[in-house]
């Protein structure tokens, strides 16, 4: 009798662990979830399908809806990453493998104590369309979650898998357009989290987008399609807009052309035996010196109805709050000086090489007439050029038509702690592995400030995860307020809150109010409104 008991007790203290194993669940269109609780409260659910994987016959389609699936979905590991190399290096992904079955997002979502519907973010990542996951820790979003923001993730597909366009793929599409995949791929994550989003505590009508470098870059490309435009309530661009010269888009028939180059390269004589090829054959074939592919935006006449500078111009974009920015050294000297010293002649030699007869205006407004002036000058064209003309056009057409809140963020990362000591930073904002003491010419320091993507764990409160930097308590005040003033605009449209230095909106017709986002906050006049009007006009003449 006692062991009959015994034997009961065991069963009952097995079954009472089980269920206390248990993971929230939670239940959307396609079946039930089933996710995890962090430490701090916040339930995650990650490797969401929000599409069909696109391979086979799926591969350069516009994402199909996800199929449903029977019984509880494990929803505790993220999905895989999308096809790359590794382009940056710098690079540190938490999904378990890369594949071409890729279209996962994730959730992270504040456990619901009322009946209030929660703002969501949802953040596309950086990486030039060619790299990049949703699962990297910078991302991650527990931190804002923690704040009351319903925050999402995502994968979409990348470089010719995500871009490729051909006069075949046109023809079989029903919208007669061909490339876009990874912009459709995101779209079709916002369509789902709208469509599901409620059933985590989310309110489907106060949907943030937001995302930097690549990811800022498909904000603004949402903000002008007619499939996108609807689906959002407010903006964030981190340094990027699809704006000539960063990433433009280009018209189909050109990027047509450039598939049709790509399969005679390569060898490849159609359509069908491009998508026969395994998808690791086909990125080494597209990565390669003699078939380079070069992943481009499209004009398609479906996503993209016209160039985004256009419909920014003629102001029927989202009608939405647009938060946006850049660091204060997107670039440093060397982008365009590459590996000659920063001397006033050098300097010249680069910039009548880049911007040929009109040389002479560029160094009226970029002066550099001693070794500081050439690197200050060299950094703030290299960094104009890059990605904050564009960025900079972007907002100041858009405030003609809705509050826009400016930024630059200029808290320069501290040191390195000592196991990273030989590395070197890379262009994603991590770090590359490296003996910096190989290096044979020794030049002066880049210039002081923050560099592309450096902000990224500082606004979306990430610091702690990553272990590169001895991290200050400077740098978590800086991370602090900035992620304050992100999660007030995604809840209200407005930065703006108590304790916070007020920042104001900026207004057509006049200089722009930057938050220089630092140490010690202040809202300062845009003084270098000069360069990106004189770039203004170069840049239409050159196009």
């Amino acid at each position: 009798m006692i062991k009959k008991y015994l034997v009961l007790a065991v069963v009952f203290h097995f079954a009472l662990t089980a269920l206390a194993q248990k993971g929230p669940q939670i239940t959307v269109a396609e079946g039930t979830l089933e996710g995890k609780t962090l430490p701090s409260g916040i339930n995650t659910y990650l490797g969401i399908p929000f599409a069909q994987p696109p391979v086979g016959k799926l591969r350069w389609v516009a994402p199909q809806p996800p199929q449903k699936w029977a019984g509880i979905r494990a929803a505790t590991s993220f999905g895989n990453n999308a096809m790359q190399k590794n382009v940056f290096g710098d690079m540190v992904f938490r999904s378990k493998k890369m594949s071409e079955d890729c279209l996962y997002l994730n959730v992270w979502a504040p456990v619901k104590k009322s009946a209030e519907k929660l703002p969501v973010l949802v953040y596309f990542y950086g990486g030039g369309f060619i790299a990049g996951d949703g699962s990297e820790n910078r991302y991650d979003g527990e931190s804002l979650a923690k704040k009351g923001i319903v925050t999402v993730t995502l994968n979409y597909r990348l470089g010719i898998f995500g871009f490729f366009s051909h006069p075949d793929l046109t023809k079989e599409s029903p919208n007669k357009s061909s490339g876009n995949y990874g912009l459709l791929d995101q779209n079709a994550a916002l369509l789902w989290v709208k469509k599901n989003i409620a059933a985590f505590g989310g309110d489907p009508n106060k949907i943030t987008i937001a995302g930097e470098s690549a990811g800022s870059i498909s904000v603004s490309a949402h903000m002008v399609s007619p499939l996108s435009k609807k689906l959002i309530a407010r903006a964030i661009g981190q340094s990027g807009a699809m704006i000539y010269p960063t990433f433009p888009a280009v018209p189909l028939d050109v990027n047509e052309s450039a598939g049709l180059e790509f399969c005679k390269n390569a060898n490849i004589a159609s359509i069908k035996a491009l998508r026969d090829i395994p998808a690791e054959k086909l990125l080494d074939i597209a990565s390669s010196g003699a078939t380079p592919f070069h992943a481009k935006t499209v004009i398609d006449g479906y996503f993209l109805p016209d160039f985004p500078a256009k419909i920014f111009a003629s102001g029927q974009q989202a009608a939405v709050p647009l938060l946006v920015g850049w660091t204060s050294a997107e670039m440093p000297y060397t982008y365009l000086l590459k590996d000659r010293e920063p001397s006033p002649g050098n300097y010249i030699e680069a910039v009548k090489e880049k911007f040929g007869d009109r040389a002479g205006e560029i160094l009226s407004v970029y002066p550099g007439k001693t070794e500081t002036e050439v690197i200050q000058s060299a950094t703030a064209l290299s960094s104009d050029d890059f990605i904050v003309y564009s960025t900079w056009k972007w907002a100041d057409e858009h405030r003609k038509k809705q509050p826009v809140y400016v930024y630059r963020f200029s808290k320069e990362r501290p040191s390195k702690t000592r196991e990273f000591r030989k590395t070197k930073t890379g262009l994603a904002g991590g770090i590359i592995t490296e003996d910096t003491k190989k290096e044979e010419v020794k030049r002066p320091a880049p210039m002081p400030g923050a560099s592309h993507a450096s902000d990224i764990e500082y606004v979306l409160g990430n610091l702690a995860s990553n272990k590169v930097f001895e991290w200050t308590a400077d740098d978590v005040k800086v991370s602090n307020l900035a992620e304050m003033y992100f999660a007030n605009f995604i809840k209200t449209g407005n930065p703006n809150g108590n304790g916070l230095l007020q920042w104001p909106a900026s207004k057509p017709g006049s200089d722009f109010m930057i938050m220089d986002i630092n140490t010690t906050n202040n809202v300062v006049p845009h003084t270098e409104s000069k360069r990106y009007y004189f770039l203004d006009n170069y840049y239409r003449f050159k196009k």
